[in-house]
């Protein structure tokens, strides 16, 4: 065949970046195999292997690391640096993600004007207009030069369940597997492109071979019904799960997720023939490209070098001290029975909220508690979400279901051991919605069937009644019901205290300066 009736078109993919620009470990400064300063090398090395090259990134962009963190707190005059470096990078296109809303309407609109590349997100509309808010649902893309590629940009439309009202006030989150057929059809009509990429802020609700549900079908991850039901999609580019999906086809749609962090960049190789003048898709597949060994690119280094330093000294700003052990040293045992470091955190709750009934998590298993003395760079290490705290009122009745689905988080192994049930494994680690309360004490007993494990629950001493009212303090992402904790949605939330949680941490340990570790075990699991 006539090599100018053969075009190869490379699709690179970022997502859930998470703000994860250097290459290092911010809680000790260690180097890791992550972050898109490694990325941005990857890239540049596609684009001299490659003619025509798209490059997307799939959202959760501008949170997640304390660089971002630093910035939206103390920075905010100065031009965005997860766009300086977008821009330095060449995106295309980029999607909105849950996570960008967690900084408020400003943060995100000054990103994205900031942008050079224009994001997509088609089901999120002005509540004014009822327009796209940000403007393009879609783009085309010409290559060759007579060959069409769109790309269309959708989020998963279940952000109210877990941001903050006032960060999303403007807006409407329409349904993304509606909105998707809507634009789809649209599209395919009106630019008939020769190759159409969803680009989805969202995962997949079922197993991907025999489509069976893989978790509770809420709406939030709605990528294999994307597959099944729209058939004019030819590639499917997912994230928000933190996955790594790749050498995959559902319903004949290539998909592809690559993680998060940047510790991996996501290719889709598309070889198009020219067949009788119309172009086909001769070729489609998906892979993730390794960075581990990559390095980092150092013109974006040096670009937001200025944020860097900045944020490694507050990082190191001495905060405090710890008498006696709130180390974490295993992070299963720290969930199996009351710890010092827990207790603290909720202990700040309580203080803050002025209830005496608290609940929180240990977000994840790298967590390492806090030595003895403290910096910023300990806090935000192991308190990782710009959360904020409410109050709700709650019964009895809602507290011994709390506590149920936090059992679950427990199953038994064939030996009779308690470990971690695997469903808040895979598809994604989920130790976040398992939950550590201060204020009442309580048993749980993992050898009992799903829904009786709550074998003592008291409060002050006497049983807690079903009917009877508490105010409890938890995060905002808990309050809203977030992790199915459905029995928290629509409850009166009594305060609302709009604060990042590593501030209120560090407030409250800059007043006492020296804090004793403490543990009443007010809680354990047995079987």
């Amino acid at each position: 065949m006539n090599q100018n009736n053969i075009v190869n078109v490379s699709i690179l993919l970022t997502s859930d970046i998470h703000g994860t620009v250097y290459p290092i470990h911010y809680q000790n400064n260690e180097n890791a195999e992550l972050g898109l300063a490694k990325i941005a090398t990857r890239i540049a090395q596609e684009r001299t292997q490659n003619d025509h090259v798209l490059v997307i990134d799939n959202g959760d962009f501008i949170q997640g690391t304390p660089f971002t963190y630093y910035y939206t707190k103390y920075m905010q005059n100065e031009e965005h640096p997860m766009s300086i470096i977008a821009n330095h990078i060449g995106y295309d296109a980029a999607i909105i993600g849950n996570h960008e809303f967690n900084y408020g309407m400003d943060v995100l609109n000054k990103a994205v004007a900031h942008a050079n590349m224009p994001y997509l997100a088609a089901n999120i509309m002005n509540k004014q207009t009822r327009k796209p808010y940000f403007g393009n649902p879609y783009i085309i893309k010409h290559i060759h030069p007579d060959i069409k590629i769109a790309v269309l940009g959708v989020t998963t439309h279940y952000i109210p369940n877990w941001e903050q009202p006032h960060h999303i006030e403007d807006v409407i989150f329409e349904n993304a597997l509606e909105t998707t057929k809507q634009w789809v059809s649209y599209i395919k009509e009106q630019e008939q492109p020769h190759l159409l990429i969803a680009a989805y802020h969202g995962g997949f609700e079922r197993d991907l071979q025999t489509g069976e549900p893989t978790e509770i079908l809420t709406g939030e991850n709605q990528g294999y019904e994307m597959c099944q039901e729209i058939e004019e999609i030819d590639i499917l580019l997912t994230g928000h799960q933190h996955r790594y999906i790749a050498h995959t086809k559902v319903n004949g749609v290539t998909v592809l997720q690559t993680g998060s962090n940047g510790r991996s960049l996501g290719k889709i190789y598309v070889t198009l023939t020219k067949n009788q003048n119309q172009w086909m898709i001769e070729e489609c597949h998906s892979e993730l490209l390794p960075i581990e060994g990559i390095p980092a690119d150092e013109k974006v280094l040096s670009l937001v070098s200025t944020y860097e330093e900045r944020t490694q000294e507050w990082l190191d700003q001495p905060i405090g001290s710890i008498i006696g052990d709130m180390l974490i040293h295993d992070a299963m045992q720290t969930r199996l029975q009351d710890c010092a470091f827990i207790e603290f955190i909720n202990k700040v709750q309580m203080d803050v909220s002025g209830v005496d009934i608290s609940c929180t998590s240990l977000f994840h298993n790298e967590s390492s508690g806090f030595p003895n003395q403290i910096t910023m760079r300990d806090i935000v290490s192991n308190y990782i979400y710009p959360n904020t705290l409410k109050v709700v009122r709650v019964t009895g009745k809602d507290i011994k279901e709390a506590l149920e689905l936090t059992a679950e988080y427990f199953s038994l192994d064939t030996d009779r051991n308690i470990i971690v049930n695997p469903a808040y494994i895979e598809p994604k680690p989920q130790h976040y919605n398992y939950d550590m309360w201060e204020g009442i004490s309580y048993i749980l007993n993992i050898s009992k069937p799903v829904g009786e494990r709550v074998v003592s629950l008291q409060y002050k001493g006497a049983p807690i009644h079903f009917h009877q009212e508490y105010d409890v303090v938890m995060n905002n992402y808990r309050a809203s019901g977030g992790g199915n904790y459905a029995m928290y949605q629509n409850k009166p939330i009594i305060k609302d205290i709009p604060i990042d949680m590593s501030e209120l941490i560090a407030n409250y340990i800059l007043e006492r300066k020296t804090i004793e570790a403490t543990t009443n075990h007010n809680w354990k699991v047995v079987t």
